[in-house]
């Protein structure tokens, strides 16, 4: 578990138990939406500030056709001057509305690094309401606690949609963002998992225009109860998969007998991490994991970032960020 030296250091975000731990959440969310705003908004200036593009109607630059452009939207003029295909993208000329799915199971109260793996959720949830939330774009959420129970306290007065699930409506404006954001970080983690296939099907009804989908998971759920909303929600959204990663859940390090507890079922494991056998098995079940869980998320259609609980997860979203901007751009012609 991270130790509370290292917690103090980067404003991680707890079940929210007392004042005391209320007020440090309103600081902790006050830190991070400066952080964002100094290390993130010179990379996104633009139409809207999101890490993915929303549509529109009005014709943007083009760029060079990719399997599975939509051929309506070739540029014929630039095609036949450059003989190569060509689509025209898009600007959006409407504002922009987001809805976050956000997963928080049993399975995220748990970090080795420098962090919990539910601060970087809510790092991350608090990025993606900091640069989108302006020019009148909307960003809601729904987010998952585990296990039978719903959510802890928030203050807004809204209901869960379903048992263990928390529904907060798409509203414009910084002080709802902000309501928002302290909504999520007061959810208490309860034992057991979020169904997370349902979590993002929720994204899907009602039917909602075309906007970002953003879906924050450690993605420990086997694919395939998950793969077909998240494949579903990227025909009509652009979807942005964020996955929470520990190292500990790559690798085991060579400390001995280790009693281990599952945080959604309370089962106790006692493991002997001086066998080398033991560690190479667990790290190749845990790497063809990882290659499942992006192979599934590649196969939708899916943006995938991932954050690692000891790295510099600001540092990660830049680069992820940079990458979207010149994966967008390559083949400009303007």
């Amino acid at each position: 578990m991270t130790p509370a030296a290292d917690r103090a250091r980067f404003p991680g975000v707890g079940p929210a138990t007392s004042d005391a731990t209320s007020g440090r959440a309103e600081a902790v969310l006050s830190r991070l939406q400066l952080l964002v705003t100094r290390k993130l908004d010179g990379l996104l200036q633009g139409d809207y500030a999101g890490l993915l593009p929303g549509p529109g109607s009005e014709a943007g630059e083009s760029r060079e056709y990719r399997p599975g452009d939509d051929v309506r939207r070739m540029d014929w003029p630039v095609t036949a001057r450059t003989t190569t295909p060509h689509v025209r993208r898009t600007v959006a000329d409407r504002e922009l509305e987001t809805w976050m799915a956000v997963d928080l199971s049993a399975s995220l109260d748990f970090g080795t690094g420098q962090w919990l793996k539910r601060d970087l959720v809510v790092a991350a949830a608090a990025a993606m309401v900091h640069l989108t939330v302006r020019g009148g774009n909307r960003i809601g959420a729904v987010v998952g606690s585990g296990g039978v129970g719903g959510a802890s306290r928030t203050g807004t007065g809204l209901a869960s949609a379903r048992p263990g699930v928390l529904r907060l409506p798409a509203r414009p404006g910084r002080k709802e963002a902000q309501g928002l954001l302290r909504a999520i970080a007061a959810t208490e983690i309860r034992p057991g998992r979020s169904d997370l296939g349902a979590l993002v099907d929720m994204l899907n009804r009602p039917p909602r225009r075309r906007g970002v989908a953003v879906v924050i998971s450690d993605f420990l759920a086997p694919p395939e109860q998950w793969g077909r909303p998240v494949r579903k929600l990227a025909v009509r959204h652009d979807v942005l998969a964020i996955e929470v990663v520990d190292p500990r859940e790559l690798e085991l390090p060579d400390v001995g007998v280790l009693a281990l507890v599952d945080p959604e079922t309370g089962a106790l494991h006692e493991v002997q991490t001086a066998d080398p056998r033991l560690r190479q098995r667990y790290a190749d079940a845990a790497s063809a994991q990882r290659a499942a869980i992006a192979h599934q998320l590649r196969a939708a259609g899916a943006a995938h970032l991932r954050l690692r609980t000891d790295s510099d997860w600001l540092l990660d979203m830049v680069r992820f960020v940079a990458a979207q901007r010149h994966a967008r751009t390559r083949g400009t012609t303007r």
